[in-house]
């Protein structure tokens, strides 16, 4: 007899869960409005504006070679990060970098998550950010090229109702990182390095703060 509420309540969590989450992030209706307030919408019917500037300046220039196996060192710093993002939840991980510089890299997660790689310059605001991937994976790795001066990096959401870790390592010219978090923006110093590149990301925020504005 005291089963059953139980089972019922699990029920209603799992219905709840579908309605305010996952609907919005697979198909992008958003019935309680929660996706457009996390992002989830976003991910669903993304601005592919960015995209389409980032592939067109792939064909011409070389900034993402991805590869089978892990990138042999780049010249610069090593740097190592590790996160755990809870059912749903995003963040978003930046290196700062001169242009041209580059940066070997590998993240996996313990499970499959969405992500967005996509750089913002100092120069010409959030309307010249320019994304080089924007897709599902557990793993990624390769080299990339700084095109131009700024900071670049990746957006992550978990889309399941299950934890996952991620790990990030890195190696090259990066100078600085920052993490774009719920709890908001925090510089990341890399150890052993000054921060020698002028500017700043004006306007940049977490995709998800950039949904509400």
């Amino acid at each position: 007899m005291k089963k059953t509420p139980l089972i019922l309540v699990g029920g209603t969590a799992v219905a709840v869960i579908a309605i305010a989450f996952v609907l919005p992030a697979e198909t992008g209706w958003d019935p309680t409005g929660i996706g457009a307030a996390t992002g989830l919408v976003k991910i669903a019917e993304p601005d592919n504006a960015e995209l389409e500037r980032g592939m067109a300046r792939m064909e011409t220039q070389d900034v993402l070679l991805l590869s089978d196996t892990a990138p042999e060192p780049e010249e610069g710093v090593s740097d190592s990060w590790e996160f755990e993002l809870a059912p749903y939840e995003s963040v978003e991980f930046k290196y700062t970098m001169p242009e041209g510089a580059r940066m070997a890299f590998r993240w996996e997660g313990s499970d499959t998550l969405n992500y967005d790689m996509h750089s913002h310059p100092f120069e010409g605001g959030v309307e010249a950010t320019e994304s080089f991937g924007v897709d599902e994976a557990q793993m990624m790795q390769g080299v990339y090229i700084a095109p131009f001066t700024g900071i670049h990096g990746w957006y992550w959401q978990n889309r399941s109702i299950e934890p996952v870790t991620l790990t990030l390592e890195t190696s090259g010219g990066m100078t600085m990182s920052t993490i774009y978090a719920s709890s908001g923006e925090i510089d990341r110093p890399l150890e052993g390095v000054d921060n020698t590149v002028e500017g700043a990301a004006a306007g940049h925020a977490m995709q998800d703060a950039e949904t509400t504005e």
